[in-house]
């Protein structure tokens, strides 16, 4: 029995008992965060031997005898394009090394085909509308970027195995204004998806009418697994590879950084394209760059080698992280199974739990949380313009509370999920 098989006495009668839990969690005037997925402080605490690695003038000579202090290398040095080469699942010669976020290269791009076109098509300026695929529930800092360019953003599910495919292909193949699309492949944010291999040769072959069509390759999370058996488990084609075979080798640009594999104030961002495509960007860069932080590049090789040093890596967060998935797919299930109409994600990586509350309760959720002291993602903000048509999505950020604070932080949410849809049900 749910709380939608109650009798109108017995709702409100539960509504008094939840009503009395809420005011006592907000007499405690908590203050705690679950909004955006900042690694903890003891994940940040990994990374710091990596500041003292550069302690001598001969410390900062690259493997090529460049001095990092000084000026070049416009594109990154050689090993530290390897290194993200190997975060990226492409060719070192395909891969600028920019600065600490993915996030500002991913807007230079669509600045660049905004103002100037890709590889000779009519800049994006000149049409009369531009339209972009946004899979949903989606990334905000996505929808923002094509937002600020005035872009008409689609909407179009994110299923289990990635985007409902029957209608990207529709939308794609019927206007060239339709632009591209936006994809966090593996374990997406917030839904914790990883694309099947159908989906991705699907968007690799599928037929555009825009011959610029641009795939937005957002790998944020292509190492940041859970579970020790992910290489096996949660392996993610790839979409450059799978643009070749398809004929269509430069509809992709890949992104990634180790934002959340070092430090997200000092990491190091990195894009993968085609050669031509490369050459398009470096065109771009010349203009408004000499070259990157080098210092902090080789700082990361020295620090992490190569791909397995990454993976080294990544299975220290996984330790401190993965207690904490476990812990909110525990709260959630103990405190909401019986009360219906929810459902959220279990995911094997990643940052993010994706929560479907009760149609019209998203907005209402979040704001009982902020008035007891539990600062979440605003609802609405993993779809376009924020505006969530069910009023139904959450985005659960864990990783940055100490575990006992998530503790009480879920125990609020929930309590909150309930005296929300109890004012539903009577309202």
């Amino acid at each position: 029995m749910t709380y939608a098989d109650l009798s109108e006495a017995e709702l409100q009668s539960l509504k008094e008992r939840v009503g009395q839990s809420y005011a006592e969690a907000k007499a405690r005037n908590l203050s705690l965060n679950m909004a955006r997925g900042k690694p903890g402080a003891d994940q940040l605490d990994l990374s710091m031997p990596m500041l003292s690695l550069l302690a001598s003038p001969a410390d900062c000579i690259a493997e090529d005898g460049t001095d990092c202090r000084n000026y070049g290398v416009l594109e990154g040095l050689p090993e530290a394009r390897r290194l993200m080469a190997d975060l990226l699942d492409d060719e070192p010669e395909n891969v600028i090394v920019g600065g600490n976020a993915s996030l500002t290269m991913m807007f230079d791009t669509v600045s660049w085909f905004w103002a100037f076109g890709s590889l000779g098509s009519k800049p994006w300026r000149e049409y009369d509308s531009v339209k972009w695929i946004c899979l949903v529930p989606g990334y905000d800092r996505h929808f923002a970027i094509t937002e600020h360019f005035g872009f008409e953003m689609i909407p179009v599910a994110l299923g289990v195995d990635g985007p409902d495919m029957d209608e990207v292909e529709r939308i794609a193949a019927s206007d060239e204004r339709v632009k591209g699309i936006w994809c966090v492949p593996k374990y997406s944010n917030p839904s914790g998806v990883t694309y099947s291999d159908e989906v991705v040769r699907r968007l690799a072959s599928m037929k555009c009418a825009a011959d610029d069509f641009r795939i937005m390759w957002d790998n944020a999370y292509a190492v940041h697994h859970l579970f020790d058996d992910a290489a096996e488990q949660d392996q993610l084609l790839d979409i450059g590879a799978a643009c070749r075979k398809a004929g269509n080798p430069d509809r992709y640009v890949k992104f990634g950084s180790t934002s959340k594999v070092t430090l997200p104030g000092a990491g190091i961002g990195a894009m993968a394209a085609s050669p031509a495509n490369v050459a398009d960007f470096k065109a771009h860069l010349t203009i408004s760059s000499i070259s990157g932080d080098k210092m902090n590049q080789l700082r990361h090789v020295k620090f992490l080698h190569d791909g397995a040093g990454i993976a080294a890596h990544m299975r220290k967060h996984a330790a401190i992280l993965r207690p904490k998935f476990e812990l909110v797919d525990r709260k959630l299930a103990e405190g909401l199974n019986d009360v219906g109409e929810c459902s959220w994600s279990s995911p094997r990586g990643g940052y993010f739990v994706s929560f479907d509350a009760p149609h019209g309760c998203a907005k209402r959720i979040v704001q009982l949380a902020k008035e007891a002291g539990v600062t979440m993602t605003g609802a609405g903000a993993t779809w376009p313009h924020g505006n969530d048509p069910h009023d139904s999505n959450i985005r659960i950020a864990p990783s940055l509370p100490p575990v006992e604070e998530l503790e009480e932080a879920l125990d609020v949410f929930v309590c909150c999920v309930k005296l929300a849809y109890l004012e539903k049900l009577l309202g």
